[in-house]
């Protein structure tokens, strides 16, 4: 499902992050019921994510560099909650630098930490492109916990914010449950640098299709690949977490061939009108050799390089923004197009937009949340239309949920969108009965 935190835009939300209110927490916090299986699998679930000394960060550099790396927090919390949980869940900044993420969702204890550990490992990747090309690191800590029937909302919170304060005294700690006993041992780094490599050898990763229709007659147009892993002790393992396996056991390459291949493999019987969209990595486009390596596997395929997209974000572009337009020019002389993905959902460089050999900005679903509701939010994507249309750019609009966003992104200038309100993303098979 998605989250609340996109859904709920008339509620109250954080001026600065845009994610909901603490209201909308202890509303939903009292709606679930906790309760404890005989299995050990619980359905509701938090964690509150503090960033140690943050008042330091706006001292060293400034408050607005501070603002923005909070907006950052609070957009990598996001991606990572949506890609990692199925159930109902809820993201909210409870002050400062300390976020709460709450979850209705069955879940054992060790899925519930590796999340944390999860969450916390991506918030301390430094974040790039403040004021003054400053490069920043955060030291997130994480209390978490599996609420007992009978703790409403309030305990919830103070059980978290304690557990979460006292962790200053306990020197190294990182993740700690409410219940005082520390991070229990669950699969380690190694453990599951293993678990992937027998999962690629095995073929156990998924190639799952995101439809994509166009928002003048809502006719279908193509398909995001998106990668899925079905760990057996973790349960679903998103890509954005595949892959920070796979460069941790530098693996990488293997990983995106095997995506590329199999996601090649499964659209032969597809409609000839239809596109396909493949998401590049920062690993993919730092190779020397990705380019021609790319288009081995796709001659392999046989797919017409016209019908495929390849999805680059901002992330991809720090290292080697000048190869990157290289690799990216010998593949659009193919006929391959060009998506500049997320964008909106951190900082926007726009020199990107200059360099790049581009052919759609895809917007990231933050930047259509408010757009009903919110006349700031309503006037920044008009002009990043307005700016895509000097640019001769198409429009991608992700997370489209609802009838009324759907038209008025096509009437602000969007060609494309995808989200819950036409399809979920869905097996290569179901894709393929959708498109025939």
């Amino acid at each position: 499902m998605a989250s609340i935190a996109i859904l709920e835009a008339e509620m109250p939300r954080d001026a600065l992050t845009g994610l909901v209110g603490s209201e909308t927490v202890r509303e939903r916090l009292s709606e679930w019921q906790p309760a404890h299986g005989a299995d050990g699998v619980a359905p509701v679930h938090a964690m509150l994510l503090g960033l140690g000394r943050f008042d330091t960060v706006n001292l060293a550099y400034g408050e607005a560099a501070g603002d923005s790396a909070l907006v950052e927090v609070a957009a990598r919390l996001n991606r990572l909650a949506a890609e990692e949980l199925q159930g109902e869940w809820v993201l909210s900044r409870i002050g400062g630098g300390s976020f709460l993420l709450a979850a209705n969702e069955a879940c054992s204890r060790e899925r519930w930490q590796w999340l944390a550990e999860t969450l916390a490992d991506t918030i301390a990747k430094p974040i790039t492109n403040l004021l003054d090309d400053n490069k920043l690191r955060l030291w997130p800590r994480v209390a978490l916990m599996r609420p007992l029937e009978g703790e409403g909302p309030q305990t919830i919170l103070d059980r978290l914010a304690e557990t979460l304060g006292g962790m200053s005294r306990e020197r190294g700690a990182r993740v700690l449950w409410a219940d005082g006993e520390l991070a229990m041992g669950g699969r380690s780094a190694a453990q599951l640098e293993a678990d992937l490599l027998g999962a690629l050898d095995r073929d156990e990763i998924e190639i799952f299709y995101q439809p994509q229709f166009s928002t003048s007659d809502d006719s279908l147009v193509g398909a995001e690949a998106l990668a899925r892993w079905d760990h057996p002790t973790l349960g679903r393992v998103g890509a954005g977490t595949l892959f920070a396996i796979a460069e941790r056991a530098d693996h990488t390459a293997q990983l995106s061939r095997h995506i590329a291949v199999r996601a090649l493999s499964s659209v032969a019987d597809w409609p000839e009108h239809l596109r396909l969209s493949l998401n590049v990595t920062p690993s993919d486009l730092s190779a020397k050799n990705f380019a021609a390596e790319f288009m081995a596997v796709l001659a392999e395929s046989g797919f017409d390089p016209a019908a495929l997209t390849l999805e680059i974000t901002e992330q991809s572009l720090l290292s080697d923004v000048e190869g990157t337009t290289r690799a990216l020019e010998s593949l659009c002389e193919t006929g391959i197009r060009v998506a500049l993905d997320d964008f909106g959902a951190g900082f926007c460089n726009f020199r990107y937009l200059k360099l790049l050999p581009l052919d759609y900005l895809k917007l990231d679903k933050a930047m259509v949340d408010g757009i009903l509701d919110d006349e700031r939010d309503l006037a920044v994507f008009r002009a990043i239309t307005a700016m895509a249309r000097a640019l001769d750019l198409k429009v991608i609009a992700e997370g489209i949920e609802t009838a009324e966003q759907r038209d008025l992104v096509a009437r602000e200038g969007a060609q494309t969108y995808q989200g819950f309100l036409k399809a979920e993303p869905m097996s290569a098979a179901d894709f393929s009965k959708l498109a025939n």
